[in-house]
Parts: structure tokens; C-alpha cells; sequence
């Protein structure tokens, strides 16, 4: 008789691979609990995926991968309080249309569409405008499911410690299985984008962050050139662009940008003049739609990628260390940075927690060495307190995050506390939260997921 193999998982970017003992995709709140209260009495360790976009092994498992894809939809709408309440597994491009059916929006989003709510907020998943906070700052209350299978709410008013810990958690305090989100009504927004140089991107920079609502931009590496994206709120009609408009998203930036990408892998040599190339595709671009359809970018050519938060101070010293360390070591990148900018939060887990923040995300082709390129540049964000996206791929280790996060301690004991055995925690999870691994059960990652962990 032939023996069954595990089945196999894998994120977005290729960066983890896991064979779990067994993939779970419960239907409803009260399986979940079944499910997370029979694997805490057996001793048997989960984690959660949401769409699997988080370069780093946050839910690499050997033993049970539950997967949210059917707890999705939107429970209830409160249009007078400007709330809805929505399962953990909704996916934010389906949330997006669903609120616009009620002429509602979230508030900001990032520039991925395909992640679930829950992995989103866990995360630490933000957009741009230094008046929006990352996807946590819109949540209103929690439920989560803990390691003794019983449902917890949480919320400004109700647990207040464990709400704050919650709101970015890692997945690490429970299983979240519904979110309550703030919402507000339904925008257009105005999209507009160009090329300029960056010289004058930086010389304007105050004046693009402070009079628009959400502003980032793109500098292509080895060229003077940027692409600055402006998004602000409109009474125009909807207007999806022209003809160009689309040629370029979908053929120019994908199509094209792939066929390059893989000519920069084959010849590295030639990631200079491919960088080149694409800046001098960069196109003028209008287009007025409904906020969630705008704030969501295709992404078709796969990549992996580091993103750090620093304090918005610094970011033009940083920016331009970056550009003066990839000219000195030559890297063979072709990917552009990227920048955006948000404000301050009180999240314990934010990286932007206390601090009006810079967000700068840099990118190497999937199949290229990177691993060089990134430490180069994490060198510089550790001199200006960088702290990592916590889906991005870092170094950081639990010594040092304790010195950048105030509330670390605190975080650390209200997870200590919700899950004492370390049902929701993996290796990559117990060394970054210096947590004992006394189990036996919880395995080992395979060589891939630690070695993309730590570079």
C-alpha cells in the first residue's frame, strides 16, 4: 500500500515550504472552535494562514495549518455606529465590493487585495497617507478562539490589554475568527501618476505628504528617476483611464516587466539597464474610481522583499544612503524602492507604535540572490531604529526588538498567558519572541523556511 504524503504548502513568494500533517479549512465559528480546542486538549500545535503573502515562516507548521478561505463574508453593518463586522477569512478585494454595495469603504488599504482581513490587520499591513494608520487602527473589537477552544471578545472597552495585543498579534494570541471594523462612506478618489526625478520628488516631499491624501513613490535604482502616485479624494465621475492607461498596468508593468525580470535573472549584468528601461516606461497616468479598487496594485511577477518603518525624520538620510550603498556594491537589482509614509498608532506590536512613520520596501526577483542585497540595507534601517514589517523578510532577532517595541514585555505576557503551552507558536515564532521550544511535537522548519528566515 502506498503511504499517504503529507500535503504541501507554500507562501505567495516560494520563500517557506511546509508539509503539514494535515490542512483544515473550517466552515464555521463553531468548528473552528472544535478544531482549536481538540488540538489544545491532544497537544497538537496550529497555525493560521490567511492568503499566505508573508515572506517570512509566521505559519510554517509540521503538524495542523488551518486555513480561513470558508470563513468569509460580512456578518452584520452597523451604517448609524459606521461599523461591520466581518469573518476572519474575508478576503480584503471581496470586503472592498461588498462595503461598496452599502456605499461604504475602509478607510485606507495597502496595495494587496488578495489578503484575508485577519492575516492583514496580524501583520501589520498598512497603505499610505500620513493621516491613515496601518489596516489595525480600523479595528474595532476582536473575537478571537484560544487555546482552550472558548471564544474571547476584545475591544477598547472590553480587555482592553488583550485587545491592544491582539490587534497585531502574529496569530500568536488565538485564531481570530471575526474582526469589527470602522468604516466610512464610500470615495472616489483621483489617482494620478508621473515621473519626475528625485532630486525633485525629495525637494517637494513635505508638500506631496501634507497636501495630498495618500502620496508614495517609486525610485528606480542606478537612474534619476521616480514614479510619484497621488491619491485624493473627488466628486468626478467614475473614470477608468485611458486605453495607454491600461496597456501600461498590464502589459508594460507585468508582462514586459516579467520578460525583463527574467532576462535580469539569466544576466545579472544587466539589471543596470533594465532598471534603466523601466524608468523610462514610467507613464502619465488619470484615473478616478471607488477607493478600494485604486489603493490594490496587479502584482503578477513574483519577488521577495524587506520592509522596514522608520521614523518619517530620517527618511530622506536613509533613502539616500540606500541609493549611495547600491551604487558602491554594484547590487544586480533592478526592482524599484519603495516609499510610503503613515502616521503614529498606539498598537503595541505597530511598528509604527508611537512614532509618525516612513515606510521604505525594497525587492529582489524571485530566482535571484538577495540575500547579500538585503542585509546591505537592513544594516541601514538598524542605524535609524528600524523595525521590520513583520511579513517582510528580516533579521531582527527578540534582544533587539525588545529595545525598539515599549510594550514588548507586555505583549510577551498577555501571550504567555492566553496560550501557556504554545499551541499557536512555531521555532521561527519561539525564537523571535524568545519563547522556550519545550515541545517535542511542534517540529522542525525544513532547511528553506530557516534559512529564508535569517537571510
Amino acid at each position: 500500500m502506498a503511504t499517504r504524503q503529507p500535503p504541501r504548502w507554500h507562501n505567495w513568494s516560494g520563500s517557506v515550504q511546509a508539509h503539514p500533517r494535515q490542512i483544515e479549512k473550517p466552515g464555521s465559528i463553531a468548528a473552528l472552535k472544535e478544531l482549536v480546542g481538540t488540538c489544545g486538549r491532544t497537544g497538537r500545535h496550529i497555525r493560521v494562514v490567511g492568503s499566505g503573502h508573508s515572506f517570512t515562516p509566521l505559519v510554517h507548521t509540521d503538524d495542523v495549518l488551518i486555513s480561513l478561505d470558508n470563513l468569509q463574508g460580512v456578518e452584520s453593518m452597523d451604517e448609524v455606529a459606521g461599523t461591520v463586522t466581518v469573518l476572519a477569512g474575508t478576503k480584503l478585494k471581496y470586503l472592498g465590493e461588498t462595503l461598496l454595495a452599502r456605499g461604504l469603504a475602509q478607510e485606507n488599504l495597502g496595495d494587496v487585495d488578495a489578503q484575508s482581513i485577519a492575516g492583514a490587520i496580524s501583520t501589520g499591513t498598512h497603505g499610505t497617507g500620513i493621516n491613515f494608520g496601518n489596516l489595525a487602527t480600523q479595528v474595532e473589537a476582536l473575537t478571537l478562539v484560544t487555546a482552550d477552544g472558548e471564544l474571547l471578545e476584545c475591544s477598547a472597552s472590553q480587555h482592553p490589554d488583550i485587545f491592544k495585543a491582539a490587534q497585531i498579534s502574529l496569530g500568536t494570541l488565538g485564531v481570530i475568527a471575526r474582526v469589527k471594523l470602522r468604516v466610512i462612506s464610500a470615495q472616489l478618489l483621483h489617482f494620478k501618476s508621473r515621473r519626475e526625478t528625485l532630486a525633485n520628488c525629495l525637494a517637494h516631499l513635505e508638500d506631496y505628504k501634507n497636501n495630498n491624501d495618500h502620496f508614495e513613490f517609486y525610485w528606480l535604482p542606478y537612474t534619476p528617476w521616480v514614479q510619484t502616485k497621488f491619491l485624493n479624494e473627488t466628486t468626478v465621475t467614475v473614470s477608468k483611464g485611458n486605453l495607454w492607461s491600461s496597456f501600461n498596468q498590464i502589459v508594460l508593468e507585468n508582462g514586459l516587466f516579467w520578460l525583463l525580470s527574467e532576462i535580469s535573472r539569466l544576466l545579472p549584468a544587466s539589471a543596470r539597464t533594465i532598471s534603466r528601461l523601466s524608468a523610462q516606461g514610467i507613464a502619465t497616468t488619470s484615473e478616478v474610481n471607488y477607493s478600494h479598487r485604486l489603493y490594490a496594485t496587479l502584482r503578477v511577477v513574483r519577488f521577495q522583499e524587506m520592509e522596514y518603518n522608520i521614523p518619517a525624520e530620517h527618511f530622506t538620510s536613509v533613502l539616500q544612503e540606500i541609493r549611495a550603498c547600491i551604487d558602491k556594491h554594484q547590487f544586480a537589482v533592478h526592482f524599484p524602492i519603495e516609499c510610503r509614509f503613515a502616521r503614529a498608532d498606539d498598537i503595541w506590536l505597530s511598528s509604527a507604535y508611537q512614532r509618525t512613520s516612513a515606510y521604505i520596501a525594497i525587492h529582489m526577483y524571485k530566482g535571484m540572490p538577495y540575500q547579500e542585497y538585503f542585509q546591505s540595507i537592513e544594516a541601514i534601517f538598524k542605524r535609524y531604529q528600524g523595525r521590520p514589517h513583520w511579513g517582510k523578510l528580516h533579521t531582527r532577532d527578540a534582544a533587539s526588538l525588545a529595545q525598539l517595541y515599549p510594550r514588548w514585555q507586555d505583549f510577551r505576557r498577555i501571550r504567555a498567558t492566553l496560550d501557556p503551552q504554545g499551541i499557536f507558536l512555531n521555532d521561527y515564532l519561539c525564537r523571535l519572541l524568545d519563547v522556550p521550544d519545550t515541545s517535542s511535537g511542534r517540529g522542525q522548519q525544513d532547511t528553506e523556511a530557516a534559512r529564508e528566515s535569517s537571510f
